[in-house]
């Protein structure tokens, strides 16, 4: 009776472990589910970057759909409601950027750490319910070994049993040989002996299964509870600094959106109706004079009956010649020319604007005022080209030098044909500026005597033998000899501030040249032309004109003298650069 409420105990205690198992299937539920979350998360910044994506897209197609063209930066840049509104797309773009930088920075940095996260995490956790479920193995091994035991122990405690019982039978048994009972005795101390021997057994087992049992609740499993324990902490951990990064993503981006809002309202508050007012006005007056008042036609007095033959004298008063001036009188070549200006300001742009299909080289198709404008633009942009032009030539001239000085470096005569193109285009360029000189002195009425015609030291000539001469007559002749009237313009002057370039002419006016800087001498240089001074290397002089796109700048030494230096020599500071 004792051994069967042994038995009934282990049984009722090894049912308890098989059904609970300690919450085992239970954590792993749970940290897939924790795997799911990561995941998803995952998808969340995925489709987050590519709203952001698409929404930066969307914003950089509608700035390119309202960039201004060509055309339109020409006519409205002049106006601050237009150039406010290309600052606001200009802002609007770096904005679209910064929505970008965003779904750059979740997709190069969170998504890519999280994807190593449930990486490390889903190889972490099948490592850890693999040992689980070994040691879950383990237990229950023991256990079926126990149970096994357990029945053997019981079989042979009941053959024992029934041996015994027999023997006892026999033993009383008087009509029993003593042989038969000898081998109920023999059978029994067998039976006792197997009995014995499944009892020891079952107790080796169970002690052992205990021992497992104990381990496995008290050391093994907790062990790989608290690695997965820790191995969820971890990731919960890592969710919080991805979520956090994720929102620090934007908000570290914000101070640059503002600072693209704050140009928008910086943009609006440039805008300036009175100075686009003005600028309309600037834009289309034409210049035309003020026409004067309309002599009054004496009919009476134009037509006199004669009464000969009943025809009719037409005779022209004197008091009805055209005046200068007047509607009759034409501004120009005696074609009559629509009236424009503020009246006609809002009339087609064909008729305001453009004169003709063709536009004329001299721009004569235009009003006096806008053929000013676009003349002093023209000169402007062929003294740019002029400058260009000489600063290429003398880097080429400096160039041919090295490889003179130094023939493994190139060829020197490599450059002499680049060198007569360039001196052609700078001749061409002079002779353009002229002619556009002298179209500025039509415009304005005045007698043109500026002649930039090309000498016959011209840039593009070369020696016979085709290569090119580095010595001082390779410099320009100073402007006294090969400009004599100096009247290329240093600048675009205002309508009311040109000059005619006779101004220029007279000795006295030459003298009074203003100092507009300073300038230092890099290398030696001699006279050899009227109109040009000598010079030391690291001389202090005063500048007084400008290169013209000559190639020669006007200075005065210290000695008072004044005279022509070539502009590569020196080194110019203009005090004009200190008010910048």
């Amino acid at each position: 009776m004792k051994h069967e409420n042994l038995i009934k105990r282990l049984f009722l205690h090894i049912q308890y472990v098989f059904s609970g198992v300690d919450q085992y299937d239970t954590v792993a539920v749970h940290t897939q589910k924790g795997v799911d979350f990561c995941e998803r998360f995952t998808n969340f910044l995925k489709e987050r970057s590519h709203i952001e994506f698409e929404y930066a897209k969307n914003l950089k197609r509608l700035v390119k759909n309202y960039q201004p063209k060509k055309k339109d930066e020409e006519e409205y840049g002049q106006f601050s409601w237009a150039r406010a509104f290309w600052d606001l797309l200009k802002e609007l773009h770096d904005l679209a950027g910064q929505h970008e930088v965003i779904a750059e920075n979740t997709q190069g940095n969170v998504m890519k750490d999280l994807s190593n996260l449930i990486q490390d995490y889903k190889q972490d956790r099948k490592k850890e319910l693999q040992e689980g479920a070994k040691i879950q193995e383990q237990l229950k091994a023991s256990l079926a070994q126990l149970e096994k035991r357990e029945k053997q122990y019981e079989k042979a405690f009941r053959e024992a049993e029934k041996a015994t019982d027999a023997y006892r039978r026999a033993d009383a048994d008087i009509n029993l040989s003593r042989a038969e009972v000898e081998k109920h005795r023999n059978n029994m101390m067998l039976k006792s002996q197997q009995s014995d021997d499944c009892k020891n057994e079952y107790a080796s087992q169970l002690q052992q299964t205990n021992q497992h049992q104990h381990e496995h609740y008290h050391t093994h499993m907790p062990q790989v509870f608290q690695r997965l324990q820790n191995i969820d902490e971890n990731r919960i951990d890592k969710m919080k600094s991805y979520i956090k990064q994720s929102a620090d993503i934007e908000r570290n981006i914000i101070p640059i959106i503002n600072t693209c809002i704050d140009g928008m309202v910086k943009a609006s508050d440039s805008i300036n109706a009175v100075e686009d007012s003005r600028s309309v006005v600037n834009k289309y007056k034409s210049g035309y004079p003020i026409p004067s008042d309309i002599a009054f036609d004496d009919l009476s007095n134009s037509q006199v009956p004669d009464g000969r033959n009943g025809n009719t004298l037409t005779t022209t008063p004197k008091n009805l010649n055209l005046e200068k001036g007047s509607v009759r009188q034409t501004v120009s070549g005696g074609k009559s020319k629509k009236r424009t200006g503020i009246l006609g300001l809002f009339s087609s742009s064909k008729t305001n604007v453009t004169r003709s299909d063709d536009p004329k080289e001299d721009f004569s198709d235009l009003p006096p005022s806008q053929r000013k404008k676009q003349l002093l633009k023209k000169i402007d942009s062929i003294k740019k080209e002029i400058t260009r032009e000489t600063a290429e030539r003398e880097g080429m001239l400096k160039m041919k030098d090295v490889y003179v000085q130094n023939p493994a470096l190139g060829d020197p005569n490599s450059l002499d044909k680049k060198i007569e193109e360039n001196g052609e285009k700078l001749d061409s360029c002079r002779k353009e500026l002229s002619k556009f000189v002298s179209y500025l002195d039509d415009a304005e009425g005045k007698k043109s005597t500026t002649s930039l015609a090309v000498s016959d030291d011209s840039l593009s000539r070369s020696t016979s033998d085709g290569s090119v001469n580095r010595d001082p007559n390779i410099i320009p002749p100073p402007p006294s000899i090969q400009q004599p009237n100096n009247d290329v313009y240093t600048s675009i002057p205002d309508d009311d501030e040109l000059h005619s370039p006779d101004e220029f002419e007279d000795p006295e006016i030459l003298e009074q040249y203003p100092v507009i800087g300073t300038c230092r001498a890099l290398y030696s240089f001699t006279a050899e032309n009227e109109g040009s001074v000598t010079m030391e290397e690291n001389e202090e002089m005063s500048v007084l004109e400008q290169d013209q796109g000559d190639g020669w700048t006007r200075v005065r030494k210290k000695d008072e003298g004044e005279g022509f230096v070539p502009t590569s020599y020196i080194q110019i500071h203009f005090f004009d650069q200190d008010e910048v």
